[in-house]
């Protein structure tokens, strides 16, 4: 197609960022509807992405390829497959609803020093549409390069929005809350930063090695792995494997994986509930979304190699966050620990190397966007009302706010995975795909669901049954505004829990691409799926090895 639809999707919340920046101080609060509009707008350009993208064409569809840095081999290509087309999905979905629910949250802290230069509420709304920008972009782009610029760029609105924008929740001083706002923001920013740096190093290897072996050295991931398949590039093992390390360490950092993880909490927790929705279940999935698009993809035989070793951090990832989220007293720490939880669910669904593991991680990568913000923005609402993030101030609440006291239980089972709510089929693909190749390691993974069990109904027993504590009593439920923000996304949850079958038949044939690859079979996107129910299976002829990855079915995936 002519038009350039990837890059538009992509430039129009960065323009809608310049936009909202630029409205008159004196007319502030239009700038929520400049940002508004340019969010629904972005939504429109993906739902075209959608509808336009054939899962049964080629791998990449939508491409875009232009020379860029000539003397580099730097060019500015993108391309989407399924499952980038189902982040993009679940990224336009949510920034409108994130934008509504941080409606009031963008005004200064009481108290605090006004910045003559710094207009709070156009930085709040401009950086949300920045950092969608930037997020969308990373997930189109199959020049390595080109994807590591805006994994690094988009650190830096979202430094602001955690550093400048912070929770006012708390019983604390302004000065007490202005401090843990900026460790908070400083710890993401080192830490990111330091994986960035050392995958920096990695691309930069790795253009060593493509223009040593290639003749010119390339960044673009079709040329790489297109250049392996045909045995043009023959990467030796430690040269493939410290590269491989280099880039997974940069994901499993921005994931976050297990013992890499302790930045998310405090961001988490002294952010705004909005920008805790925009960390968990819009910046953080790129990180696994990389590790399916590069480590695997660029480096096969590293990512077997390693598979042991990210499978047990993966578990100590869905252990210890779950143990943790239960000891919480804080309300979005124990968010914040719940999703450390998830994200291991959804790295050992993608080293499972099984077509149900990695479809099931894929389908875990949009239901908990969907389940992780439903649950935060209901819990934004309560904070707000109550000025407290603590568990213990609260009590009774279902007695006063029904309404939100159900959408705040439904969110809440949605975390837990129960069946008939989106994560539950999830979760089922990944251990099921975890099982067949590790089945020690699957049924140690299944006791994170019971953690689950407890820390969702401990926190709702502890806040909405129970009598109803003095403080609450005046608690209002909640308002149109913030029915207009969750119904859309418990209705998302319900559908996509009792009908996945639309969502996994764009990401089945990704998923079944990337195996190939791992597999080092001949891909072929144009493989019919076979209806077989929740997903479909064909057995591997008897002795079949695949290059020591156990490839589950021939369509794969969750259907």
């Amino acid at each position: 197609m002519s038009f350039p639809l990837l890059t538009a999707t992509a430039v129009v919340p960065a323009l809608g960022a310049v936009a909202t920046a630029a409205v008159p101080a004196a007319q502030r609060a239009a700038a929520k509807w400049v940002a508004l509009g340019f969010s629904l707008a972005t939504l429109a350009l993906a739902a075209v992405v959608l509808v336009r993208f054939d899962p049964g064409g080629a791998r990449f569809q939508l491409t875009e390829s232009h020379a860029w840095i000539k003397d580099f081999g730097v060019r500015y290509e993108l391309g989407v497959d399924g499952i980038a087309v189902a982040l993009i999905a679940l990224t336009a979905v949510l920034i409108p609803f994130i934008i509504l629910a941080g409606w009031h949250d963008a005004d200064p802290l009481e108290g605090a020093r006004p910045n003559r230069r710094w207009r709070p509420t156009q930085g709040f709304f401009a950086l949300i549409l920045m950092v969608e920008a930037m997020v969308v972009i990373s997930f189109e782009a199959t020049d390595v390069f080109l994807f590591y610029i805006f994994f690094e760029a988009m650190l830096i609105p979202m430094y602001f929005l955690i550093g400048g924008f912070g929770d006012r929740a708390g019983g604390r001083s302004e000065e007490e809350t202005a401090t843990q706002r900026s460790y908070a923001a400083v710890k993401f920013l080192l830490y990111n930063l330091a994986g960035g740096l050392i995958m920096l190093a990695a691309v930069v290897g790795l253009y060593a090695v493509t223009a040593d072996q290639l003749g010119t050295g390339t960044f673009s991931l079709q040329e790489i792995v297109q250049a392996r398949a045909g045995g043009h590039l023959d990467m030796a093992s430690s040269t493939e494997r410290l590269l491989f390390l280099g880039f997974f360490f940069a994901f499993a950092v921005k994931a976050p994986l297990w013992p890499l993880h302790t930045w998310l909490p405090n961001a988490m927790g002294e952010s705004t509930a909005p920008v805790a929705v925009l960390i968990t279940a819009v910046v953080d999935k790129v990180g696994t979304f990389a590790m399916l698009r590069f480590c695997l993809q660029l480096f096969p035989e590293a990512s077997k190699w390693a598979t042991p070793a990210i499978m047990i951090l993966a578990l100590i990832s869905i252990i210890y966050g779950a143990l943790l989220a239960i000891g919480q007293r804080d309300i979005k720490r124990l968010i914040a620990y719940a999703s450390i939880s998830h994200f291991g669910f959804i790295i050992l669904g993608i080293f499972a190397m099984t077509t149900q593991g990695q479809g099931g991680a894929t389908l875990y990568m949009v239901n908990h966007g969907i389940s992780t913000a439903a649950l935060m923005l209901v819990a934004g609402f309560l904070i707000t009302r109550r000025g407290s993030r603590l568990i213990a101030d609260y009590g009774g609440v279902q007695k006063v706010a029904p309404v939100l006291a159900g959408t705040f239980l439904i969110g809440g089972l949605a975390t837990l995975s129960l069946p008939g709510l989106a994560p539950f089929i999830s979760e089922f693909l990944v251990l099921v795909g975890t099982f067949s190749r590790y089945p020690a390691l699957g049924v140690i993974a299944t006791v994170g669901i019971v953690l689950a069990a407890l820390y969702v109904l401990i926190l709702y027993q502890r806040t909405m049954t129970g009598p109803v504590k003095a403080e609450v009593r005046s608690m209002p439920d909640l308002r149109v505004r913030e029915l207009v923000v969750v119904a859309p996304l418990i209705a998302l949850l319900i559908f996509l829990g009792v009908y996945p079958k639309p969502l996994a038949d764009i990401v089945n044939p990704a998923v079944d691409h990337t195996m190939s690859v791992v597999d080092k079979k001949d891909p072929k996107p144009d493989h019919p799926v076979t209806d077989a129910g929740w997903f479909s299976y064909s057995p591997m002829p008897e002795g079949a090895n695949h290059g020591g990855a156990p490839h589950d079915g021939a369509s794969g995936g969750a259907k």
